[in-house]
């Protein structure tokens, strides 16, 4: 019997399968995955410690860069962390407004997720159609912020300024547009039978090994857990709407896939309820001069619900104009290390970006 030679393969950090600034080392029998360390800290990096040396408000144009698909959360969870701190409440309005910004963050996520899963199994022509349909919700951010990607939008005390006219009307004609692509999203992926081999029993993670390896998010719903931070632990104005946490049982990209699909569609649902409740009032409960801002001595810890999962951040302060300590907790830490390199060995070497994307992998958030 031939033994096959066991050979070292890098895959990234310049590999577009790779889910940004990382490196996968990969030792590989023919194309099958004997082992898998992840190498991270090719691009963003020190975020936390680079916070701590600015204000409480100057972190915001670091907060997005810990995961550049999906800043949203990011500012929000902050800013909850630090209105706890100074007891600082914020305006009724503006809570369905953060909520409307970050169901359009989840969507224009899921979009992209989507151009990442379809093209690591050869489906590009999906790619071209969802990157394009994201194009419409980044107008509506740049209608709202200035900003399609960074918009630093939700700050302490609720958000940066108000609705401008006419933009919820444009929202919903997005949602119907989107709405109505979902049967060409499922013609040319969901329901595409190369899709679905390449998908189905690829990148298992057992349901009995899920929360203790650190599984958050669509992943662990994948697996049958039901657990969102949203419903768990309602944050802003959840409790007041009516959504449905989807979970799949197999724990493998295509259960991954299903579960995010129906997100999807709740995310549409989610966005239409909150403005249509959305009163009128005050969208900003007004923080001292930044400079001069003293958030009182103590420590908060808040969390959301990203499109990857549950993020938390934890921040003290000491009295002064600057955080004393800021510490992320995401989903990619566990996600692209932990599991990534507990669940390749045994993969094709061609599954492996298409595993990886399935996790929802965001580096910076790993070197931060």
């Amino acid at each position: 019997m031939i033994r096959e030679k066991e050979t070292t393969l890098y895959l990234g950090p310049q590999h577009p399968g790779i889910t940004g600034n990382m490196m996968v080392k990969l030792k590989v029998q023919g194309d099958t995955v004997v082992s898998a360390t992840t190498h991270v800290g090719y691009l963003h990096r020190a975020f936390e410690k680079l916070i701590e040396r600015r204000n409480w408000l100057n972190a915001f144009t670091l907060l997005c860069r810990f995961c550049v698909p999906e800043p949203d959360p990011m500012e929000l969870t902050y800013a909850r962390a630090v209105e706890e701190l100074d007891n600082r409440e914020v305006p009724e309005r503006a809570k369905y407004i953060r909520v409307i910004v970050m169901e359009l963050a989840r969507l224009q996520s899921f979009l992209l997720w989507y151009a990442g899963q379809a093209g690591s199994g050869g489906l590009y022509t999906m790619g071209q159609w969802s990157v394009g349909d994201r194009n419409y919700i980044l107008d509506l951010f740049e209608d709202l912020t200035g900003g399609r990607i960074y918009h630093m939008y939700i700050w302490p005390g609720g958000v940066r300024r108000d609705l401008p006219e006419g933009w919820t009307d444009k929202v919903l004609r997005t949602m119907d547009y989107l709405e109505g692509r979902q049967k060409d999203y499922n013609q040319l992926m969901f329901d595409n039978t190369v899709f679905q081999k390449r998908a189905k029993g690829v990148g298992i993670v057992p349901k009995e090994k899920a929360v203790e390896w650190g599984l958050v998010g669509p992943p662990l719903r994948g697996t049958g857990i039901k657990s969102d931070v949203r419903i768990d632990e309602p944050y802003e104005i959840y409790d007041k709407l009516d959504f449905v946490v989807p979970t799949f049982e197999g724990g493998d990209v295509w259960a991954r896939a299903m579960v995010r699909q129906e997100e999807f569609r709740q995310s549409i649902s989610i966005i239409r309820q909150a403005i249509e409740k959305m009163p009128k009032g005050d969208y900003y409960n007004k923080v001292p001069n930044p400079m001069k801002w003293i958030v009182p001595k103590g420590q908060a810890w808040a969390k959301t619900e990203s499109v990857r999962g549950e993020i938390g951040f934890y921040v003290a302060s000491n009295g002064t104009n600057k955080p004393y300590r800021v510490h992320a907790k995401g989903a990619a830490y566990s996600h692209g290390v932990t599991i990534l390199e507990k669940v390749l060995p045994g993969q094709n070497i061609a599954d492996v970006s298409f595993i990886m994307n399935s996790l929802g992998v965001c580096p910076p958030e790993i070197e931060r």
